[in-house]
């Protein structure tokens, strides 16, 4: 850790509670606490987890006709929301690359807040603020607002004792945001278990964690590290950006062609994603379960019948299925489906593995 790293309004809080950091996107992060990343994994699967995910981008797009511009811009389509519902999509090169997967929150026609992943949120500002016509601006709130997610199944019963009297939180419908008070509400995640994130004043955020870990406590909740996002987000099979999507990696490529609004007139990399979707991509992402020892890593070749036809995207043990698993790219022209075998070279060792259609455990978000 560096002295330029950007340090969140929670900082002093990991320190207290003895967590390791790490530098995510320029920040510094809490990687896991003193339990340990199985721990939070599975407080998450089973109670609820509380992450500090500040690190995040906050990009608020307003003015006559914001709305329709970030239609024009990203690859999901907008008009296909209502004011109150967030959206995930993506921010492509024209080339039809991944600069950034983020989530919209739509407020209303000229209003509209973009989280982006914090290594990306300047670029796609950057990008924005070029395209932009008279009378939108995008303002940078990633200092402002801290983002705490609170994610488990347990974690319905937290919310409903916190924000019982703001209207429109309790039973919330996935996808959905309200605000209580400064604090956003949102039903997102990226655990694939039902949960929140709260958008919330940088000043007010101590005081908002205190309060979730000490309701979360009793409920057999904890505080959770970015490594068991990694665990649980990679059991999901949900892409991270810089691994499994990127400017070399397009959505067509990465089983991510629900997030593009096909239909619309104009996004950034319309033409390329059309085409290269008419054609079928060279490769897709698969997802892979060891059946024998072994972890699979991000960067190892896949070979189908001794030769290779892929590599990894992203590894790690499945806390809850006790396993290797891994996303990775294979060649279509490989041939390879569903259930068949595939080996992964674990540093010199062959790791067998079956592939399988993400995700990996059932997923709770809905």
């Amino acid at each position: 850790m560096t002295d330029e790293l950007i340090t969140g309004p929670l900082h002093d809080r990991h320190v207290a509670l003895g967590a390791t950091l790490g530098a995510f996107g320029g920040w510094s992060m809490p990687i896991a606490y003193p339990a340990g990343t199985v721990a939070e994994h599975t407080a998450v699967r089973e109670a609820v987890g509380i992450f500090d995910v500040s690190h995040l981008g906050k990009l608020l797009v307003r003015g006559p006709g914001a709305a329709d511009f970030v239609n024009s811009c990203l690859t999901a389509d907008l008009g296909k929301i209502t004011p109150g519902k967030a959206q995930y999509t993506l921010c492509c090169t024209e080339s039809g690359g991944v600069v950034d997967d983020l989530i919209a929150y739509l407020d209303g026609p000229d209003e509209v807040l973009l989280v982006p992943n914090a290594a990306n949120a300047a670029r796609v500002a950057e990008l924005l603020r070029a395209a932009a016509p008279a009378g939108i601006e995008i303002v940078d709130r990633h200092r402002e607002l801290a983002v705490i997610a609170v994610q488990g199944p347990r974690s319905a019963e937290l919310f409903h004792t916190m924000f019982a009297g703001f209207s429109g939180v309790p039973g919330m419908d996935y996808m959905a945001f309200a605000d209580a008070g400064a604090v956003r509400v949102c039903r997102t995640g990226y655990t694939g278990e039902h949960g929140y994130e709260l958008l919330v004043p940088a000043a007010q955020a101590p005081e908002v964690w205190d309060g979730l870990l000490a309701g979360a406590e009793p409920l057999g909740g904890r505080p959770c590290g970015l490594g068991a996002r990694d665990t649980l987000r990679t059991e999901m099979g949900y892409p991270l950006h810089g691994q499994d999507l990127s400017e070399e990696i397009s959505p067509v490529q990465a089983g991510s062609s629900w997030a593009v609004g096909w239909s619309k007139p104009a996004f950034w990399g319309r033409e390329a994603l059309l085409a290269e979707r008419e054609a079928g991509p060279a490769r897709r992402l698969r997802g892979l379960r060891a059946t024998g020892r072994g972890i699979p890593r991000a960067g190892m070749t896949v070979l189908a019948g001794g030769e290779p036809v892929g590599i990894t995207t992203s590894g790690t043990f499945s806390p809850t299925l006790k396993t290797g698993i891994a996303l990775a790219l294979i060649d279509t022209a490989a041939g390879v489906s569903a259930d068949d075998v595939v080996t992964v070279d674990v540093r010199g060792r062959s790791l067998e593995t079956q592939v399988v259609k993400p995700p990996f455990v059932p997923s709770h978000v809905r």
